[in-house]
């Protein structure tokens, strides 16, 4: 059984994973009670927080795995994240496997996204994955989280390439940006989408970002400033009844920019001789209905089945660090005598690094 540890960002969480039966317990604390009142995550109050919440966490994972005995190995979030948040972690993880004399495994944050919508399929039927797996690559992986959105491949040896990402602001961060230029407060995202329900889509023509043909880049910054300069044409009042609408017509925005993206890479995969057998969705706005939905069209029409990650993974969840942890080969085991002593944070760590 592997136990794995994600303290990437505002989030502490622990789980425990069996590869013969799947996910055995999982357990997340959220801060978003404690940043939501300065509109975003507080590097130095995170760090704190996880201080305070490790320890009741690492009882838990022991209470459920015959006091760390059934536990193989470990497995913790190396990168990327805030160094501070990181720290934490990993250090938890160290003098752990060195107590347990236990191999430890650091894991790529963006590659526990990539892996995490499969982690029901293996749920479904345990013995059968890997067959399941290799009748599904190459895959094609949209990864939307707060401070990531790209676009990769998981091929047929599960490798992972990536083939565009951002130039500038993340998906999340446009929504959430955006929903702090309307003042909603944070996290933004599901108010956008909360208020969007009731709005029209085609109320207000803001850009998708696109740029030239056939390119896969994202881009949102040109988004955020449209709506700062429409709000600004605005008097308060009008604002407030038009906030449905904006909203509407904002995450329409990102959506069909997510989605045209993701069209083009599927087409590009065809051209190239080498189709796309299905498609992911993961991270924070993975969440997002009308993202789900649009995506979900796009594969219907490629005739490909879509692995959408259930949404207790899709924000910072230590399920997909262990499950990474076993599936992804890139994920190497080292004993603390071989040299995990010398893993250190990777705050920076981009999924092509790894």
């Amino acid at each position: 059984m592997i136990l794995a540890l994600e303290t990437s960002c505002d989030e502490s969480a622990a789980a425990l994973f069996d590869p013969a039966r799947g996910l055995v317990a999982e357990w997340v604390h959220s801060q978003i009670a404690i940043h939501e009142k300065h509109g975003g995550v507080v590097p130095d109050l995170a760090t704190r927080e996880h201080l305070r919440t490790i320890e009741p966490l690492l009882a838990r994972a022991r209470a459920a795995s015959e006091d760390f005995r059934a536990v193989s190995s470990l497995a913790v979030t190396q990168g990327p994240g805030l160094a501070g948040c990181l720290a934490i972690g990993l250090a938890s993880a160290k003098a752990l496997a060195l107590a347990l004399d236990r191999p430890l495994k650091g894991v790529n944050h963006l590659r526990g996204h990539v892996w995490s919508p499969f982690i029901s399929l293996h749920a479904g039927d345990p013995l059968r994955f890997d067959d399941r797996m290799a009748e599904l690559l190459p895959h094609l992986a949209l990864v939307v989280s707060g401070g990531n959105t790209l676009l990769a491949v998981l091929d047929e040896r599960r490798s992972i390439t990536v083939l565009s990402s951002t130039r500038d602001d993340a998906a999340g961060e446009a929504l959430d940006k955006g929903a702090k230029l309307l003042g909603l407060g944070y996290p933004g995202g599901p108010l956008v989408e909360k208020l969007a329900s009731t709005g029209r889509v085609d109320a207000y023509d803001f850009p998708r970002g696109l740029g030239p043909r056939g390119e896969l880049d994202f881009s949102f910054s040109g988004l955020k400033t449209a709506l700062r300069y429409q709000l600004e044409k605005m008097t308060p009042a009008e604002i407030a009844a038009e906030t449905p609408n904006l909203c509407a017509s904002y995450q329409q925005a990102v959506v069909d920019a997510l989605a045209r993206k993701t069209k083009a890479a599927l087409a590009r995969g065809a051209d190239a001789g080498t189709p796309f057998r299905s498609v992911g969705l993961s991270g924070g706005v993975a969440n997002n209905r009308t993202l789900r939905a649009a995506l979900g069209q796009l594969a219907g029409k490629a005739r490909i089945p879509l692995f959408a990650a259930e949404p207790r993974h899709t924000g910072d969840n230590a399920g997909m660090i262990a499950f990474a942890a076993w599936a992804d080969p890139a994920a190497r085991a080292t004993t603390l005598a071989e040299g995990a002593a010398a893993l250190e944070i990777q705050p920076a760590w981009e999924l092509s690094q790894a």
